[in-house]
């Protein structure tokens, strides 16, 4: 697969009002291929929207490189770049309708008008705004908004399609119907998106790869399912799903870790690597809720960690049930909600095990 994108070493510093420096980007490299949807995840302020607007050109680099097939963007304006960018707050011309407001980029360029209003009818196939393109976006909802702003971006036929939380507006609903859309628009397109969130369903949900970002550094990067299945760090399982974090000591190490943890109980993991790993080191175990069973079977029927209920709340889908182990540690159970029947015998201040099995268990790195 061809690299559409390569940035070298970014390395991007903000000065402060108090005369110190913020940095930004913290030598960052990253590739991005062609037709590949990428999304930069992490809170605010960990460098993700710089390293976007890097890409587009609205801000220049301290040192590093950019290349847009193989081609070096350091003395390329914004405007001649090839891409594109949908901005958080869409950034429509109030005062001209939606075929217009999606036909601008085209105007501009002095594009020939049969050919300019076949794309302009297309686009507008593309993302569903037929029949509205006579309409002020004042006339419009946040939905139909974001698909201006987003069938203008793409009008121009850019090679990459940059997004800095274009969603973030819409209600919970419109938000998740609109996360398919764009990536049934990515797929038809076949071009690249560099997509910013902090959201991480919306990184779930669309990405091909997920960057997960922390104070201007790639704290991680993989698919969806790598990301959510082995994170590397606290940091990225906090960040990507809900988790239970045990900490500890290696007591034993043999066929299987035996690790003492601050929950009063022992924990132990089948999948791990012994040369990793010495007796008495300090480890972080992971455990995903819904990881944590309320019945055993042959495969978890010793493996558990003792606890009372101490809330059950119901989420449509699933049931989550908050447990205290006796040392007041709070750890998290999530249950479906087809399997009911065993929610129904779960009262709070009842005495529990919650079950687990060890080939599930991961050890992240201490950082």
């Amino acid at each position: 697969m061809s690299k559409l994108v390569k940035i070298i070493q970014a390395n991007k510093k903000f000065l402060t009002p108090e005369g110190g420096s913020v940095i930004a980007l913290n030598n960052v490299s990253l590739e991005v291929n062609a037709r590949e949807f990428i999304t930069l995840l992490g809170p605010s302020g960990c460098g993700k929207t710089t390293l976007l607007r890097s890409i587009s050109g609205f801000e220049k680099l301290d040192s590093g490189q950019i290349l847009i097939d193989s081609q070096e963007m350091t003395n390329f304006q914004p405007y001649k770049r090839p891409v594109n960018t949908v901005f958080q707050n869409y950034a429509l011309f109030p005062h001209i309708n939606v075929e217009n407001n999606i036909g601008y980029g085209l105007d501009v360029t002095n594009c020939e008008k049969k050919e300019r209003n076949k794309r302009v009818r297309e686009t507008l196939e593309l993302v569903g705004l037929v029949g509205l393109e006579k309409r002020q976006p004042s006339q419009l909802s946040g939905g139909q908004q974001q698909r201006v702003a987003l069938a203008r971006a793409i009008i121009n036929r850019p090679k990459i399609l940059l997004l800095d939380e274009p969603l973030s507006a819409l209600d919970r609903k419109l938000r998740q119907a609109m996360q398919l859309e764009l990536k049934n628009i990515q797929n038809e397109l076949g071009i690249a998106f560099i997509f910013v969130t902090h959201d991480q369903e919306e990184a779930l949900t669309m990405s091909d790869k997920i960057i997960v970002m922390n104070s201007g550094k790639i704290i991680q990067e993989g698919t969806p399912t790598e990301i959510y299945d082995n994170p590397a760090s606290e940091f990225t399982a906090q960040f990507i799903g809900e988790s239970n974090f045990f900490s500890g000591k290696i007591s034993k190490i043999d066929d299987q870790l035996t690790v003492e943890t601050n929950c009063n109980n022992k924990l132990i993991v089948n999948n791990f690597n012994k040369s990793d790993f010495i007796n008495k080191k300090d480890v972080t175990i992971l455990i995903r809720p819904e990881e944590l069973l309320l019945n055993s079977d042959n495969k978890t029927e010793n493996y558990y960690i003792e606890c009372e209920i101490k809330q059950i709340v119901f989420l449509g889908t699933d049931f989550k049930i908050m447990c205290e182990t006796s040392n007041n540690k709070t750890i998290q159970c999530t249950v479906r909600d087809s399997l009911r029947k065993n929610i129904s015998k779960c009262k709070i201040g009842n005495k529990i095990k919650l079950f687990y099995d060890p080939s599930t268990l991961r050890i992240l790195n201490n950082e």
